[in-house]
């Protein structure tokens, strides 16, 4: 590999982000940290009602949050 490649490669600052693994890497992220509340005593199953759609709400605001730039034009 040639140093002008390596140069324009990294001069960008910026990686590509695949949305799909973005968002459910949040909800699973999410989905762990509700089996660990429940697992450790914190919440207990009455609270999965309220405490489930959390990280599915969280991973669709930040799915929406990533595809704004390309919304408004911005290409990679």
């Amino acid at each position: 590999m040639d140093e002008t490649t390596l140069e324009t490669r990294t001069s960008s600052g910026r990686h590509p982000v695949n949305i799909g693994h973005l968002v459910m890497g949040i909800a699973f992220l999410g989905l762990a940290v509700i089996w660990a509340l429940i697992e450790s005593g914190t919440a207990s199953a009455t609270d999965l009602r309220w405490l489930l759609p959390v990280p599915w709400v969280a991973a669709g605001a930040v799915g929406l949050a990533a595809t704004t730039p390309r919304l408004r034009g911005h290409r990679d």
